[in-house]
């Protein structure tokens, strides 16, 4: 279309050089589009009045409403950090702003919330500082609202500046339709225009691959960018009467479509907010409020757009304390805008926390969808995870969930993940479609260049076109925004672009589906190749989840017990009131160690609450269950296997305890007497399995393994080493590669003694300065009847920004060690033959790893520290960390932790890793009195021995209880149940308890099958 505007009435010149100068021309389209955009608020007023009150902690609207105002005016400064102000707003809407939209402009340098007509409304941050007040107003009218000013950014401070908050502005915008409507035409196609020529680095944070895209067609380029100019010369952004004349040159570019076949986009809003991070818990409950009811807003006014939104938790604490909101979200559930997904109680780290509690993650989280919004999740939503664990598919699915979705193996600092679109298969053999979404984002913005991007970057192209993509600001919460919107109503099939549709979760997995069977198959964990420092960071939290771990299934195998009995039991609720604190802080910025300090002191607090509180009421059921009367310390063993062991009763006496699985145990003689020597160069402890050559620096010279005769030494081992500990970036989260170039042995002076000098149990103490400033005390161990040297130590860490690690240097060799993960035991390298393998310098591991030959090997036990590192015969425990960032204090204090080395004859799996590992993480527990008849028989044993019985618990809904148990060492293995009470009927289940199929049984005998590292879970009732 020529419009008489744009002729050139015979000027030579002109027609010669026109459209020549495209950089000129691009910094004027960018200029026309700044001036549009100001015309879309160009009426605004100041407000009448302005009243502040002062100070208060994160209270209620009720509340706030009784607070002392004060007038105060613009300007006025805010703070400090974590500070909460409330502002009540008095304005008048002009007459002549009758029939128009008035919106409220605010800046107050900080998170806020617009609290209007009682309800809260929508959030006010950084970058989104305009709320609509009245959709059509009648003119002259009074409003009357409240804000309440959060004291801190997105991500917690404002930069270094904790006072930076203030007043900034506060005033009535009238909102133009026809500008905005101009702008966003105009601007989505100067976006495209300006990605003609993409470069080709990644999007993705620090990740090694990047990705070709194509340019814009050539021909469609320079049409954009020609007729995007003829705009500029038709147009006057202050004369609306030039408006239609390039409208409709706009139209026409708009009304370009795609060919026959395009990649299919899939958009949906988010809001990814982490229940904890750069902020305390306590504000996470207004971070949700403040991205909840603006995605509500949202809905409104956009008819179209959906919001997936997952964690429970974030449900429950807006149910808690908005009601009103909670009601707004429920309605909009209801009509399939707002998406609840994900099935878990909050996105968990998967590396960290136990099998049982990822259970109790989806167990807690699927019910609560299912009771507040009538379905169970398919989809396991946790895109912000540092490695995903081989088990989790198998969890998945047995929680109902066959569908997975992350974007983090994007920041691989290696290699690039090969897929998008994929079969995730597990251990034991279970498979979930898995998507990554290739913009290697979930805070999509839906500017242009990240549209083409994703589309270009999507590996799986040949296999599917469908992808997704998650729009709206996230890891501090916030979710989409208008401009989101208005960008992709006018991309939807655009000629350049991807064609986009706003869809629910469940529709694009159902279109990926459809691909399904071209998908490649990806086997095992997906390791991250970063942020591998996760695995040590915040000590005590991790030490504490652990203890948590514990203290509830044993606390509930004593309720299942006592409730068979029919004995006094704590109820479900109070149980599960423990758990879900304990998940909360299974959060993947909580037990990681990557929050600040504010997260830790309540952390630390809750969980040692929870210890606490599971020990009394274990104590209080098992009490219940011995007979009255005196009686001295009994042990009860509450792990599913049988132990023999020496163990320390609570007033200092050492027993040889033996005990039953699922029973109370007793003391017992035994023959075997640990030996202890010393000469000038060290000590020797010595049983009938080790005999352990230590010096004075508290070096391991020796262990020989009696039975085989072989030596476990290849150098001294349990050396301690300092490392340079200075990522590049995130320091709570990383340990970078070179730190392994900066490694140091502990040195100077060491004193020693001995503590036990033999009969059932010898131990020598050495104690020696550490680092700069630090203090180690380390009790090397030896029991009768163990066939593990045991180190307990303890050490005032005042370190920064170092590591500490413990080495042993071991006379075996392999290609690959094992390492204890969820539920079973993944292999990894111990070299370094490709990228993938060289990433891998520090893994996750549970209770062991071991490395050995076929018949020999050495595994390293561990009780509370989970970072781990083999390469070649060195196998090493990271024991702690002393990052700055985001805590200055993080891990300084004191600290306590086991570790043992074992070897053994055979693999890990002749030797009974599994199970040795297991006891000695969790000892006995000990209780007053002698044991009454429901403990004096297993409750439960299982055969073979690889079968780990893990879980006893009452059934959520009150009938009967749950058994756990999981094949561990990686074979098909046909299982003999065996109850110490009479039952009436066993059925296979899930995580979610429903019974599935009824299993024979034989009295108190029931029979299953298992595959190599299944885990089952029964329902069983008792008579």
């Amino acid at each position: 279309m020529i419009d008489d505007t744009d002729r050139d009435d015979g000027n030579a010149a002109v027609a010669r050089i026109r459209g020549r100068y495209p950089q000129y021309t691009r910094r004027r389209l960018q200029r026309f589009a700044e001036r549009l955009q100001r015309r879309i608020h160009s009426d605004r007023v100041k407000v009448t009045s302005l009243e502040l009150a002062c100070p208060t902690d994160r209270i209620s609207l009720a509340e706030a409403l009784e607070l002392d105002y004060r007038p105060v005016e613009l300007g006025q400064p805010l703070g400090p950090l974590w500070a909460t102000y409330w502002v009540r707003i008095v304005a008048e809407v002009p007459a002549g702003w009758a029939g128009s939209r008035v919106d409220l402009y605010w800046d107050s340098r900080s998170e806020a919330l617009l609290w209007l007509d009682g309800r809260s409304t929508q959030g006010l941050n950084p970058g989104r500082h305009v709320a609509p007040l009245i959709a059509s107003a009648r003119g002259g009218e009074t409003l009357s609202f409240l804000v309440e000013v959060a004291c801190n950014g997105l991500f917690g401070a404002f930069g270094s500046d904790t006072q930076a908050y203030a007043l900034a502005a506060c005033e009535l915008r009238r909102f133009d339709p026809e500008a905005w409507s101009f702008y966003f035409d105009y601007d989505v196609l100067r976006q495209l225009e300006a990605d003609r020529d993409p470069s080709t680095k990644s999007r993705a944070y620090g990740a090694v691959g990047e990705t070709a895209q194509p340019a814009l067609d050539r021909t469609w380029a320079g049409r954009l960018l020609h007729d995007l100019n003829r705009v500029c010369n038709i147009a006057d952004p202050d004369d609306r009467a030039t408006w239609p004349a390039a409208r409709s040159v706009l139209d026409e570019l708009l009304a370009a479509r795609n060919g026959g076949v395009a990649h299919e986009m899939t958009a949906i809003g988010h809001a990814h907010l982490d229940t904890a991070w750069l902020w305390p818990l306590a504000e996470t409950r207004r971070k949700a409020q403040r991205s909840f009811s603006t995605a509500v807003a949202l809905m409104e006014r956009y008819p179209d757009f959906k919001f997936a939104c997952s964690q429970a938790y974030q449900y429950v604490v807006i149910e808690q304390n908005d009601p009103d909101l909670f009601a707004r979200i429920r309605a909009k559930a209801a009509t399939g805008q707002w998406l609840p997904i994900g099935g878990s109680w909050v996105e968990p780290d998967c590396n960290l926390p136990w099998g049982e509690s990822i259970c109790r993650q989806f167990l807690y989280g699927q019910r609560y969808f299912e009771r507040t919004f009538g379905a169970r999740s398919t989809v396991f939503w946790n895109p912000d995870v540092f490695g995903y664990d081989a088990q989790l598919p198998q969890l998945m699915r047995s929680a109902g969930m066959v569908r997975f979705l992350t974007q983090k193996l994007s920041w691989n600092k290696f290699t690039s993940p090969p897929h998008h679109s994929f079969h995730w298969r597990g251990l034991d053999g279970s498979t979930v479609l898995a998507h990554f979404p290739p913009a290697d984002t979930y805070n999509g913005s839906t500017q242009l260049a990240e549209l083409r991007y994703h589309a270009a970057n999507y590996k799986d192209a040949d296999r599917s076109p469908d992808a997704l993509y998650l729009f709206g600001y996230g890891d501090g919460g916030g979710g989409a925004d208008e401009t989101m919107l208005e960008t992709l109503q006018r991309t939807k099939d655009l000629q350049g672009l991807p064609r986009i549709q706003i869809r629910t979760v469940d529709e694009f997995f159902d279109r990926l589906a459809m691909s399904a069977e071209n998908f490649a198959t990806i086997e095992g964990e997906l390791y991250l190749e970063y942020h591998r420092g996760t695995y040590t960071t915040q000590a005590e939290v991790k030490r504490l989840n652990r203890a948590c771990e514990a203290g509830l299934q044993a606390l509930e195998f004593a309720a299942t017990v006592a409730a068979a009995w029919q004995r006094p039991s704590p109820a479900a609720q109070e149980i599960e009131a423990l758990w879900r604190t304990l998940l909360v802080n299974q959060f993947h910025d909580i037990i990681p160690g990557s929050s600040i300090g504010e997260v830790y002191e309540r952390a630390e607090a809750e969980l040692a609450g929870v210890e606490a509180d599971a020990r009394r009421r274990t104590q209080a059921v098992l009490g219940t269950l011995c007979e009255s009367g005196d009686g001295g310390w009994t042990p009860v063993n509450t792990l599913g296997s049988a132990r023999a062991e020496i163990a320390c009763d609570p007033d200092g006496t050492l027993h040889h305890v033996v005990a039953a699985p699922f029973a109370a145990g007793e003391t017992a003689a035994i023959d075997e007497r640990v030996g202890v020597a010393s000469d000038a160069d060290g000590f020797v402890l010595s049983n009938a399995q080790l005999e352990a050559r230590i010096d004075r620096t508290g070096h391991v010279r020796s262990l020989l393994h009696l039975p085989t005769g072989r030596e476990t030494m290849a150098a001294p081992g349990g050396r301690f080493l300092l490392l340079e500990d200075r990522p590049l970036d995130f320091e709570a989260w990383d340990i970078d590669p070179f730190a392994l170039e900066t490694t140091r042995e502990v040195s100077g002076e060491v004193t020693c003694e001995v503590l036990l000098d033999g009969g059932l149990r010898g131990e020598i103490r050495f104690a020696r300065k550490l680092g700069r400033a630090s203090h180690l005390s380390q009790v090397i161990r030896l029991d009768a009847g163990a066939g593990y040297l045991a180190f307990e130590t303890t050490v005032d860490w005042q370190e920064r920004r170092t590591a500490l690690k413990v080495m042993f240097p071991v006379a075996c060799r392999s290609p690959n060690a094992t390492f204890e993960t969820m539920f079973g035991a993944t292999e990894r390298p111990t070299h370094a033959n490709t990228d993938a393998d060289a990433a891998q310098y520090e893994v996750p591991g549970h209770r062991w790893a071991d490395i050995g030959e076929p018949d020999f090997g050495v595994s390293l036990f561990s009780d509370c520290r989970h970072g781990y590192s083999v390469f070649g015969n060195q196998l090493a425990l990271t024991l702690l960390r002393g990052p700055i960032s985001p805590d200055p204090q993080a891990d300084l204090g004191q600290h306590r932790m086991g570790y043992a080395l074992y070897p053994h004859a055979g693999d890990w799996r002749a030797a009974d890793t599994v199970g040795r590992a297991l006891r000695f993480a969790r000892p006995v527990l000990w209780i007053k009195g002698r044991p009454g008849e429901p403990l004096r028989q297993s409750f439960l044993k299982a055969s073979p021995s690889n079968v780990v019985i893990d879980t006893i618990k009452p059934a959520e809904d009150g009938e009967g209880w749950v058994v756990r148990l999981y094949e561990s060492i990686g074979v098909h293995a046909a299982v003999t149940l065996a109850f110490g009470v009479d039952i009436s009927a066993v059925w296979t289940s899930n995580i979610l308890e429903d019974r599935i199929d009824a299993l024979p049984v034989e009295g108190r005998v029931c029979r299953l099958q298992l595959r190599p590292f299944q885990i089952a879970t029964m329902r069983v009732s008792g008579v």
